[in-house]
């Protein structure tokens, strides 16, 4: 009857220490391996890191694309990106061009004569 009155005294004074370094060790660990915990954040950091870089990218192509069309409104037409547009999209060339044909297996150039 003595023994259980001493361990149920000790058990009391022991039991907020142990439920304290419980709760410690269950936060800490949470801090560093839960779903929004360092490991988590340092994740989503990257992922923008590297959707920044994409979005830069992006906006750059996008910035080229609309200089090109500014240059193609009928307001303003650039005759030598028109000249080009035309050339790529019809296959044409002026009668004083040399042609350089190149096949698809082999990188061996042709030259086709001017026409006339």
């Amino acid at each position: 009857m003595i023994v259980l009155r001493e361990m149920r005294r000790r058990a009391k004074v022991l039991v907020a220490p142990v439920l304290g370094i419980a709760a410690t060790f269950y936060f800490g660990y949470h801090l560093v391996e839960g779903d929004r915990g360092l490991r988590a954040w340092l994740g989503v950091t990257q992922e923008l890191n590297s959707a920044k870089s994409e979005l830069a990218a992006v906006t750059a192509e996008r910035d080229a694309l609309e200089h090109r069309v500014a240059h193609l409104r009928s307001d303003h037409v650039d005759p030598d990106l028109l000249d080009t547009q035309v050339r790529k999209t019809l296959d044409v060339v002026s009668p004083d061009e040399v042609v350089i044909m190149q096949q698809p297996d082999s990188g061996a150039t042709k030259t086709a004569p001017a026409p006339r």
